[in-house]
């Protein structure tokens, strides 16, 4: 059983420790509701133009008047807009043409439909790049597969696991939601060894379809050589809606949306139509410009709150959610609390997104996401909050705020779930 550096037990499902008041992914949905209430009514006092969207997920609906009628038509529409759906998927992720497509609701769905459908009751081995973790979608996957997740890091490793293991499957993440990236050399190598040792190899890109080949130079996506690609239509510069493209070889496709379809994780005609317009919009420019935000609000954090727990990305900074505790702490005048680093986490998000519109993954992000504070921009959000200086502000200031109520359960349940008030 392990624990936080602040002692409490972490929950290995979701890699970190829960606390009384986020307990479950239940509380983590009420906070999630709470959330949608607050921006709502900082929309209705400040105006749509204010909220600034600081997850990297934009998630517009690009579809155009006429998409409505005719393609988002539930019967006819799907045979109208398939092959452009295919064909912009397919420009978008490097493939050679021959590569069927499909659009699921997320790209959690896709992960979980191809761990469901293609494990074959042995463990599935996940590549994810050092120091950090598959997405939970993997392990809630594999539980409901009822096989476990052998994660590793490196190819040594990979080899000693597809000898030990002989899995059907191995999930390769190549950039995670912590934006750490697994070197092409290694999924290259990674995907042809699986391959030729009879394993299906799917690809997690859901950042890294573009942001590897725009911030890094990498290869695309399809080019690796496996069987299944999924990546998502609102991350790293395309505007949403959300939702997961799967790509690869049609043999291997079919199956997965079939458990896909079975478990109603599908994507309807609005939701592939809205996809597919994300893909046909995308520039890389529009990357460049998420990227040059990011690294102004690093400088301004660290201007604010000094570099000692600013970890920067190629998209924005980021505090972990323990270095946040111990400043926190450090500002209460305290050396322990009954809370714990995602409940103090997820109160700076609300702060923030109840005073400033910022919208961050500590307020909206699904149960079981990463609880770190992590700023990265979409499109025009610095400008729409104020600037880089005013973002960074609003965050030192929920920090003291959170400091001086540290261990007022009652304001922490109003704060997180509109209780008590």
């Amino acid at each position: 059983m392990t624990s936080d550096r602040f002692g409490n037990e972490v929950d290995p499902g979701v890699g970190y420790a829960r606390g009384r008041l986020l307990a479950s992914s239940t509380d983590e949905v009420r906070r999630l509701r709470r959330a949608g209430q607050i921006a709502a009514e900082f929309a209705a006092r400040e105006g749509m133009e204010k909220v600034a969207i600081c997850t990297g997920n934009l998630r517009f609906f690009p579809a155009t008047a006429a998409d409505l009628t005719e393609l988002c038509e539930e019967w006819i529409g799907p045979g109208l807009y398939g092959e452009d759906l295919r064909q912009a998927a397919i420009s978008h992720m490097g493939g050679d043409g021959s590569e069927a497509v499909a659009v699921v609701n997320r790209t959690s769905a896709g992960i979980v439909a191809a761990i469901l459908a293609l494990s074959g009751g042995r463990p599935v081995l996940s590549l994810v790049p050092g120091g950090d973790r598959s997405h939970a979608s993997v392990s809630r996957g594999a539980r409901l597969a009822g096989v476990p997740v052998v994660e590793m890091h490196d190819l040594p490793e990979l080899k000693r696991m597809l000898a030990a293991h002989l899995p059907k499957l191995l999930i390769v993440t190549t950039v995670t939601s912590e934006l750490a990236v697994l070197p092409d050399e290694l999924t290259a190598v990674a995907v042809k060894t699986a391959r030729a040792a009879g394993c299906k190899v799917f690809l997690d890109e859901a950042y890294g379809a573009r942001f590897r080949p725009v911030i890094h130079g990498g290869a695309p996506s399809l080019s690796f050589g496996a069987d299944l690609v999924v990546t998502n239509s609102d991350k790293a510069g395309l505007t949403g809606p959300r939702a997961g493209v799967l790509c690869g070889v049609a043999d291997t496709l079919v199956p997965v949306i079939a458990r896909a379809s079975e478990l109603g994780m599908e994507a309807r005609a609005p939701i592939a139509v809205g996809a597919m317009r994300s893909l046909q919009g995308f520039t890389p420019e529009m990357l460049l410009e998420e990227a040059r935000d990011g690294l102004d609000l690093s400088e301004a954090l660290e201007a604010a709150l000094g570099g000692g727990i600013i970890l920067r990305s190629a998209l924005g900074p980021k505090i972990d959610e323990q270095d946040l505790f111990a400043r926190v702490l450090e500002l209460a005048g305290a050396e322990r609390s009954a809370r714990v680093p995602a409940e103090v986490a997820a109160a700076v998000g609300m702060l923030m997104l109840r005073d400033r519109g910022i919208v961050t993954v500590n307020t909206h992000g699904q149960p079981g996401g990463r609880v770190s504070i992590r700023l990265k921009p979409t499109t025009g959000a610095v400008a729409r909050a104020g600037g880089a200086a005013a973002v960074a502000g609003c965050l030192a200031g929920a920090m003291d705020a959170v400091a001086a109520h540290l261990e007022d359960e009652a304001w922490f349940s109003a704060l997180l779930f509109g209780e008590g008030k």
